[in-house]
């Protein structure tokens, strides 16, 4: 098994654009700038999606217009369409992450479109974000389950990747956007990518819903091919969801799995002490504690200086 792993901290997107609490602008930056100062090194800040649909991330242009300048951190941000890649390369964000969902009902609630259509999507952004000189990560979501068709076969997956491999993005994501996913499966999409998509980095989101999420994070390290990069998404304190699919809450939190990840033997490069008190901050903010465990039960061994 591989010893070191990249953290994609998703926070400032994905864990806050399911919530009932809106953050400011200022209050977003001072996140992301708290997360590059604990030593994540990709953070995706925002969606450019429809504000009226997902109105916590409407100042999309406003955080990016305000992000410091951090060397070796990248920032990134989600499209779903062509407005939302004109959005993002507008705002001067080199990294794109472009979400194509397996399932035709799930894509219809989440993009407005059947699968087919968010393919035909990919392709066009993929060329055109290339064009720019954009970094860019396909994400299938629901590739583990959809909360409106049930079970995703890993056949369905492999054929939605085959059908957006001609352009070739830069990594490949697979969701379990409503945390429904186990080990076996993360094995079986491990197989496919090798199959489908051989030599491209990949990458996991998994999420907490039915407390699998960090088993199937340990699962993908196992599994990876030790020649590629591989990363994992996490939000801090596990705040997060899909406004769009019922019941999606509970990212995995970064700090529990860089816990995880560091007692066993795999480095991620992040500052647990550092990262620790967002959680708190965060809570504060959303007026709730957060998912998160490790801020209450603490480091073991406890820290010292």
């Amino acid at each position: 098994m591989r010893r070191s792993v990249e953290i994609v901290e998703v926070s400032p997107r994905d864990g806050l654009q399911n919530e009932a609490v809106p953050v400011s602008t200022s209050d977003k930056l001072e996140l992301v700038a708290s997360l590059a100062a604990g030593g994540l090194r990709r953070v995706e800040v925002t969606s450019f999606v429809n504000p009226r649909k997902v109105p916590q991330l409407a100042d999309a242009e406003a955080v990016c217009a305000g992000l410091p300048r951090v060397t070796g951190v990248a920032w990134s941000g989600l499209v779903l369409n062509d407005r939302g890649l004109d959005r993002a390369l507008a705002a001067g964000l080199e990294e794109l992450n472009v979400v194509v969902v397996c399932t035709d009902t799930f894509s219809e609630r989440n993009q407005g479109v059947d699968t087919a259509a968010g393919v035909k999507n990919w392709r066009r952004i993929a060329d055109r974000a290339r064009a720019a000189g954009a970094r860019t990560t396909l994400t299938l979501a629901a590739a583990f389950g959809c909360p409106f068709e049930g079970e995703v076969s890993a056949e369905r997956v492999r054929q939605v990747l085959a059908a957006c491999v001609e352009q070739a993005p830069d990594e490949v994501a697979f969701a379990d956007t409503i945390g429904v996913g186990v080990p076996p499966q993360v094995e079986a999409l491990t197989e496919v990518a090798a199959q489908v998509a051989s030599g491209i980095a990949l990458r996991w989101h998994f999420h907490n819903t039915r407390n699998t999420g960090y088993a199937n994070a340990w699962a993908a390290l196992q599994a990876a091919d030790p020649e590629l990069p591989l990363a994992l998404d996490a939000s801090a304190g596990g705040i997060g969801g899909c406004p769009f699919a019922p019941n999606a809450t509970g990212n995995i939190a970064t700090e529990d799995l860089v816990e995880l990840l560091e007692r066993g033997g795999v480095s991620t490069g992040v500052d647990l002490d550092a990262l620790l008190p967002i959680g708190d901050w965060l809570g504060a903010r959303l007026g709730a504690q957060v998912p998160g465990q490790l801020a209450r039960a603490g480091r073991f061994p406890a820290h010292r200086e």
